[in-house]
C-alpha cells in the first residue's frame, strides 16, 4: 500500500536492509505517486511532490513531476508556492523546455505583495535563469533593486549576477542600481552590491574604470568595519563581518590593479587591516590572506609589500596544513615581487621540506628553487641535496634538473659546480636527464685544469657505487678520456683517505660494470675510444691532425655535442678487442705479439662467441697496429667470455669456462670488411648459405627438450659474409601426441644486432616429424655479444 506521508516513507525507506528492498519500495511508492498525478487529485499533490523531491535526492528518475510543480506555483498558497519552486529548481534546467511555462508564474510573483513570495521567485530565477528568461524578466529584477524592503534588495542583487552572467550586454541596465547599493548601510545588502560588482568588473573593463571612483566609499565602510566595536549582530569569534570584509579586500584588488591613484588610496587601510586583524583564529586569517593577495597585487608601497610577506612568513608557522600550504602558494607567486624579503624566511621554507604533507614538500621544493641566487647557491644547494638523499623518487627526476641548472647558472667557481653535480649523480644517479649529464660531460671536457681532480673524484664514486647509471655512464666516459691521467697520478682520495691506484684496479671495476646492469650502455663507449697508432699516440690527443696515421676526423663520443679529437681507425683496426681500447685509456705502449684473441676464432663446437667475432678472420701484422699482449698482462682478464659447453644448455650464461682459441684460420677477402656493414634491410638480396656437411657440420645445442616437445639450435657461420650467423633451428615432435598446429617461433636479440627470420618450413608437426626454420643475425656494429635469449 502507497505511505501517503513523506514521514512513513522516509521510515520505510531507511528500514530497508538491501539495496533491492529500497528499490521495491521507491518502485511501488512512485507507481502509485504516478495514478494520483493522473487522478488530478489536489489534495494529494503538496504530499506527492514532496515525496517525489525525496526520491529525486535518492538518485532515482522523478521527471514525470515536473508538471506537478508548475500546478503548485500557480496555487495561491505559500506552502504550495513554496514547494513548487523548490521542485522546479531541483527537476528543471536551463535546457528544458518546460522552464519556458514558468516564466509567466515568475513575473507575476515577482509583482506580488508578500515579499516572500517575491523572494522564491527572484530565488527561482537566480538558480535556473536561461538566457531567453534572463532577457524576458531583466527590467523586473532591475525595478525590484530599487525596492525598499532590505530582504528584496539582497534577493534582486543576486539575481542580476545570474543575469549578467547569461546575458553580459544586460549589465549596463544595472549600473545605476548597483552604485546606489554600494551606499546602503545594510550589511547584507552591501556584501551581494559588491558580489554583483565584483562580477561586472571581471566582464567588462569600462565597468572597472567607471567603479574605480568609489575606491574612497569602499575604504570607508573597511575602516567602520576594522574599528568597529563589538557588533553582536554580525560578530563572527570576535571579527566583525569577515564575510563583508573579505568581498571588500576582493573588489579592491581588482580596482587597484593597474592603477596609481586607486592604490594610493587603499594603502593606509589595508595596513591597517594587516596590523590589527586577530591571526590566532581562522577567520582572522581569512582576511589577513585576503589582504596579502591585495597587497602584492596592486601598486602598493615596498613597506606594505613587506608587511604582507611578513604575514605569509607567519602563516608558515602554523599548525594547520592548509594555512601553511596557502602560505607557500602564495609565496611562489609573489617571489618574483619581493625576493628580498622572501629570503628573510628562508629556514622556515626549508623546514617546510620534512613536512609531513607532500603538498606541502612540494611547493616548499617549489620555492626554494626559486630562492636561489649567486649569494645563497651554497647554502641552498647544500640543503636541498640533503633533501634529495632522502626525497620520494616522484622529485628525485625534478630535483636533480634543477639542482645541476641552478649550479651551472650560480656556481661560484667550476670546481664546485663539479662537485656539486657528481654529488647529485651519487645521490640520485638514476633519475638525471640525459641534457644533464651531456652538459656535466662538457664541463669536464672544457674544465682542462681540474681533469686531474676531477677523474680521482668519479674513479672514487664509482669504486664505492655502480648502481647508479648517470654515474656510471659520466665516470666511464671520463675515465676513458683520462685515465692516464688517473694512473700517472697513482692515487686517489677516498673517504678523505688517498689510496693507490693501479691499471689492474681500473680494470677490476671495469668488468664489474661490464657484468652490470649497464653494460649496454658502457661497451659502445669502450668501442669508441680510439686505437692508438704509435706509442707517441698513447697521450692524450691535440688539436693537431697532421700525424703520420692518415686523415684528422672528429668523434662524437655520446652524441652530446661534445667532440673528441680523435684518429681515423681502419675498419680492420677497430676489430680489435677490449684488451687494445683499455690499452688505449692507459696510454700503454703497443704489445708484443699479435691477441691470439682477436687472431684466432674458437672451435664451432666449443665457442659460440667465435661466431659473431666483429673482425676478419685473419690479423694483418702492421707498424701502426696494435700487436698481441703477453698472456700476463691484466687487461686480457676483461674479455674472458664465458660460455656453456657442448653438453650444457645454450641459454646458461652464467658458465665460467672460456674461449678456446682455434688452431686454424681460413683467409677473407679484402671485400669482406665492406661486407660486414651490410644491413639485413638492405635491398641487397639476401641469401641463405646452406650449413656445411659431412665432418664440418655444426653440432646441434639443445635448447628445449620438455613435454615432448625438443628444439634445436644449429648455428654456423655465412659463407658470403662473417658477420652473420645462420642458425637452423629444428622443432621435433617427440612424443606430444597429437599434431602441433600453428607453430610459431620468437626469438630476441640486443639492439646493437639485426635479425631476420625466415618463415618454418611448416606450421604442422606431426608426430615423429620435424621442421625446420633458419635465423639470420647480423652484427653491423661489431659488438662481441652473442644472442641474449631466445623466447620460445
Amino acid at each position: 500500500m502507497p505511505y501517503y506521508r513523506l514521514k512513513d516513507l522516509i521510515k520505510a525507506i531507511r528500514a530497508c536492509k538491501t539495496a533491492a528492498d529500497e528499490r521495491a519500495v521507491i518502485q511501488k511508492e512512485s507507481a502509485a505517486i504516478r495514478t494520483s498525478f493522473k487522478e488530478e487529485n489536489n489534495d494529494a499533490r503538496h504530499s506527492n511532490v514532496a515525496k517525489l523531491l525525496y526520491i529525486h535526492m535518492l538518485g532515482y528518475p522523478a521527471h514525470f513531476g515536473q508538471i506537478e510543480c508548475l500546478k503548485l506555483v500557480a496555487s495561491n498558497r505559500f506552502a504550495d508556492k513554496r514547494l513548487g519552486y523548490l521542485g522546479i529548481m531541483l527537476l528543471l534546467d536551463e535546457n528544458q523546455e518546460v522552464l519556458t511555462l514558468v516564466t509567466n508564474s515568475l513575473k507575476n510573483d515577482m509583482n506580488h505583495s508578500n515579499m516572500y513570495i517575491v523572494g522564491l521567485a527572484l530565488c527561482t530565477l537566480g538558480n535556473i535563469s536561461s538566457p531567453e528568461m534572463a532577457r524576458d524578466l531583466c527590467a523586473e529584477v532591475e525595478k525590484l533593486l530599487g525596492s525598499s524592503n532590505v530582504y528584496i534588495r539582497k534577493k534582486a542583487a543576486l539575481c542580476a549576477m545570474r543575469i549578467i552572467r547569461k546575458v553580459p550586454e544586460l549589465q549596463e541596465n544595472f549600473l545605476s542600481r548597483a552604485k546606489s547599493l554600494l551606499s546602503d548601510r545594510n550589511h547584507g545588502v552591501l556584501l551581494t552590491a559588491t558580489t554583483l560588482i565584483t562580477e561586472m568588473c571581471y566582464r567588462n573593463q569600462d565597468t572597472l574604470v567607471t567603479f574605480r571612483k568609489a575606491v574612497p566609499l569602499l575604504v570607508r565602510h573597511l575602516k567602520s568595519l576594522v574599528s568597529a566595536g563589538f557588533s553582536p549582530e554580525h560578530d563572527v569569534t570576535g571579527v566583525t563581518d569577515p564575510f563583508l570584509q573579505v568581498k571588500i579586500l576582493r573588489l579592491m584588488r581588482i580596482l587597484g590593479k593597474g592603477d596609481a591613484e586607486a592604490s594610493e588610496a587603499m594603502n593606509d587601510i589595508l595596513a591597517q587591516v594587516a596590523t590589527n586583524t586577530e591571526s590566532s583564529k581562522n577567520v582572522g586569517n581569512s582576511i589577513l590572506y585576503e589582504t596579502v593577495l591585495t597587497i602584492m597585487e596592486i601598486q602598493s608601497e615596498s613597506g606594505l609589500r613587506v608587511l604582507a610577506i611578513n604575514i605569509l612568513g607567519k602563516f608558515l608557522t602554523n599548525r594547520d596544513n592548509n594555512i601553511r600550504y596557502v602560505a607557500l602558494t602564495t609565496l611562489n607567486k609573489t617571489v618574483s615581487i619581493d625576493t628580498n624579503a622572501v629570503q628573510r624566511h628562508r629556514n622556515i621554507i626549508l623546514d617546510c621540506l620534512r613536512d609531513g604533507d607532500i603538498s606541502i614538500r612540494r611547493r616548499a621544493l617549489e620555492l626554494s628553487f626559486a630562492l636561489i641566487n649567486e649569494t645563497n647557491v651554497r647554502v641552498l644547494t647544500r640543503e636541498l641535496l640533503a633533501f634529495l638523499e632522502v626525497a620520494d623518487n616522484e622529485f628525485k627526476q625534478g630535483m636533480t634538473t634543477k639542482i645541476c641548472l641552478a649550479a651551472d647558472r650560480f656556481a661560484p667557481n667550476k670546481r664546485w659546480h663539479i662537485d656539486t653535480v657528481l654529488r647529485v649523480l651519487k645521490l640520485a644517479g638514476n633519475y638525471v636527464r640525459e641534457e644533464i649529464l651531456s652538459n656535466f660531460i662538457r664541463l669536464v671536457a672544457q674544465t682542462k685544469d681540474l681533469n686531474a681532480y676531477t677523474v680521482q673524484k668519479l674513479y672514487a664514486a664509482l669504486k664505492a657505487d655502480i648502481s647508479q647509471e648517470s654515474l656510471t655512464l659520466a665516470s666511464v666516459w671520463v675515465i676513458g678520456e683520462y685515465g692516464d691521467i688517473l694512473i700517472k697520478g697513482g692515487s686517489f682520495e677516498e673517504e678523505e683517505l688517498v689510496k693507490e691506484v693501479t691499471e689492474l684496479d681500473v680494470v677490476d671495476l671495469f668488468e664489474s660494470i661490464l657484468a652490470g646492469p649497464y653494460a649496454n650502455q658502457i661497451t659502445p663507449i669502450l668501442e669508441r675510444i680510439p686505437i692508438p697508432e704509435s706509442k707517441e699516440e698513447t697521450s692524450r690527443p691535440t688539436d693537431d691532425f697532421s700525424g703520420s696515421g692518415g686523415d684528422g676526423s672528429l668523434l662524437d663520443l655520446d652524441g652530446d655535442g661534445i667532440v673528441t679529437d680523435v684518429k681515423k681507425v681502419n675498419v680492420s683496426e677497430t676489430s680489435q678487442n677490449t684488451v687494445d681500447i683499455l690499452a688505449t685509456i692507459f696510454g700503454s705502449g703497443p704489445s708484443d705479439t699479435t691477441d691470439n684473441l682477436t687472431s684466432s676464432r674458437s672451435d664451432p663446437k666449443n665457442d659460440i662467441m667465435s661466431l659473431f667475432n666483429a673482425g676478419p678472420t685473419t690479423t694483418t701484422t702492421s707498424p701502426n697496429l696494435i700487436q698481441n699482449t703477453t698472456s700476463a698482462n691484466p687487461l686480457n682478464d676483461l674479455i674472458t667470455t664465458s660460455l656453456p659447453s657442448t653438453n650444457e644448455n645454450l641459454f646458461d650464461l652464467s658458465s665460467t669456462k672460456q674461449i678456446a682459441p682455434s688452431q686454424n684460420a681460413q683467409a677473407v677477402n679484402s671485400a669482406n670488411s665492406l661486407d660486414s656493414l651490410m644491413d639485413l634491410s638492405a635491398t641487397k638480396p639476401s641469401t641463405t648459405t646452406p650449413p656445411p656437411t659431412g665432418a664440418s657440420a655444426p653440432e646441434q645445442f639443445v635448447a628445449y627438450n620438455k613435454n615432448g616437445f625438443k628444439i634445436g639450435l644449429s648455428p654456423f657461420k655465412d659463407q658470403n659474409n662473417p658477420n652473420i650467423l645462420n642458425i637452423n633451428v629444428t622443432f621435433h615432435n617427440v612424443g606430444v601426441g597429437s599434431d602441433v598446429q600453428n607453430l610459431l617461433f620468437q626469438a630476441a636479440v640486443p639492439k646493437t644486432q639485426r635479425l631476420q627470420m625466415q618463415p618454418p618450413s611448416s606450421t604442422t608437426l606431426a608426430p615423429g616429424a620435424i621442421v625446420t626454420q633458419t635465423i639470420r643475425v647480423a652484427n653491423p656494429q661489431k659488438v662481441n655479444w652473442i644472442p641474449s635469449r631466445l623466447l620460445n
